[in-house]
């Protein structure tokens, strides 16, 4: 079922993408489904966790590498080859989309770069979504770790803390009229 409610998050975000008037909320449907996500790898662990008193961290990343880095090769092989035969003028831009993808750093390359996914103009990149993909795959090095280091129970109280201290910097920054060049965020 959850896994039915991540698809329709994506279903929401497609929908965006074509028309925005279509579904005008259609983009929270990447927290959803990071939050799902988030959910049901947690579950994972736990379950895993409680079976065998321990995680296996190269286990579990070797399984995560296993479902999706073959599918990303064959993709950005496709983007650098459109790129090479079609788009010339930003074939620099897409190399260095492509290593930033391939470390699973596309998000911080975006931030540090001042590229906010929305405020594209002209063509954007053949990679420009897989900042998301990027977050998920930081998400999978980090929690597990974390879990791993500081035993359940005190990573979710670390965890919290760590998310109130984002709230606290997100609100003081749009207080003092400041603008982060997230690229998730609309500033």
């Amino acid at each position: 079922g959850l896994d039915g409610l991540r698809a329709l998050a994506v279903a929401a975000v497609l929908l965006y993408h074509h028309d925005p008037r279509l579904l005008p909320g259609g983009f929270l449907g990447v927290e959803l489904f990071f939050v799902l996500s988030g959910y049901l790898i947690t579950a994972l662990l736990f379950f895993e966790w409680r079976a065998f008193g321990a995680l296996d961290l190269a286990g579990f990343w070797l399984r995560r590498a296993r479902r999706l880095v073959p599918a990303m090769l064959v993709m950005l092989l496709a983007c650098l080859a459109i790129g090479a035969l079609f788009l010339r003028d930003q074939l620099a831009e897409l190399r260095g989309d492509t290593l930033a993808a391939l470390a699973y750093l596309a998000n911080w390359r975006l931030i540090l770069e001042q590229r906010p996914y929305f405020a594209s103009f002209g063509r954007p990149s053949l990679l420009l979504h897989l900042w998301s993909l990027a977050i998920e795959e930081q998400f999978y090095l980090v929690w597990p770790t974390l879990l791993v280091l500081a035993r359940p129970r005190r990573a979710f109280g670390l965890c919290a803390g760590l998310i109130a201290l984002v709230v606290i910097w997100r609100l003081i920054d749009s207080a003092a009229g400041l603008t982060a060049s997230w690229p998730i965020y609309v500033d």
